[in-house]
């Protein structure tokens, strides 16, 4: 555990002295304000409260910045140490490789955590100060979009360190990241969308679209904090969550699961590696 805790902690001092953690915090923080305001404006319009419009816009955000950041920080966890070399020097102290990718593995899930806690807490923050009045449901499901949120980072940080354990140069590493990022956020809801379309319910049942739902872990995340009944409806989730019919509990051992399977993935992959 020392190691692991070691590493972590040279993870975060690189994040600090890169500006990783700043630049994070502050995009998140500067969006989440933004939507926070310009989001909650027509609430008056559309019946709901300004708190279920805030969660149906930062997890909308979360869906495309947070997967984009956290591959962005992770795609060279591996192999751009041992292009630099200092992997090999790493490894020259009593440390073993699963001790290397697990504590790098929690240092990036801090970072992305304190980024995620402070920039939507800025959100949370704004609106307590303008007075807006919520019940506890609303603040409830927004606390459980944070905490979803760092998970859906921590699923895609794992799915990082596997590219970055499996290729050979950084460059390639970075191509494969954005190959995954445009495809679980953009390309799969797409088709995903398509065939629904076509297909007009002849074959795609709900027991087929639910483990359509869960193969891609952007949308087990959208699923979760946009199915819900209270912003179901706002945000236009509610009919899919309704034929889906997964748990809440379900979503999350999926997410958990996307998570410890490609970490695992890395650990095994880099163990067997050269240096």
């Amino acid at each position: 555990m020392r190691n692991i805790l070691l590493v972590a902690r040279k993870e975060i001092q690189e994040g600090l002295r890169n500006r990783w953690v700043l630049a994070t915090t502050l995009l998140l923080a500067a969006l989440a304000l933004t939507l926070t305001f310009l989001g909650s404006a027509p609430t008056g319009n559309v019946g709901a409260g300004a708190l279920d419009v805030v969660i149906v816009s930062l997890s909308s955000l979360t869906i495309f910045l947070v997967p984009l950041i956290a591959l962005l920080i992770s795609h060279d966890a591996i192999v751009g140490e041992m292009e630099r070399g200092t992997m090999l020097l790493l490894l020259s102290y009593p440390i073993g490789r699963w001790q290397v990718v697990i504590g790098k593995f929690v240092g990036h899930v801090a970072i992305l955590s304190f980024a995620t806690l402070i920039g939507y807490g800025a959100a949370a923050a704004a609106l307590a100060v303008t007075g807006v009045s919520s019940d506890l449901a609303s603040w409830t499901a927004f606390l459980s979009m944070i905490l979803s949120s760092i998970l859906l980072g921590a699923v895609f940080i794992a799915i990082g360190y596997l590219i970055s354990a499996l290729v050979a140069e950084r460059g390639t590493a970075g191509g494969i990241a954005i190959g995954v990022w445009l495809f679980c956020v953009l390309i799969y809801d797409m088709a995903l969308l398509g065939l629904l379309v076509v297909d007009q319910g002849r074959v795609v049942g709900g027991e087929l679209l639910s483990a359509l739902l869960l193969a891609n872990p952007t949308d087990a995340y959208r699923l979760l904090n946009l199915g819900s009944e209270s912003v179901g409806a706002l945000s236009g989730m509610g009919g899919v969550a309704d034929n889906a019919a997964l748990g809440a509990t379900t979503l999350i051992v999926a997410l958990l699961a996307w998570t410890i399977v490609p970490l695992a993935a890395a650990i095994m992959v880099f163990a067997r590696r050269e240096l």
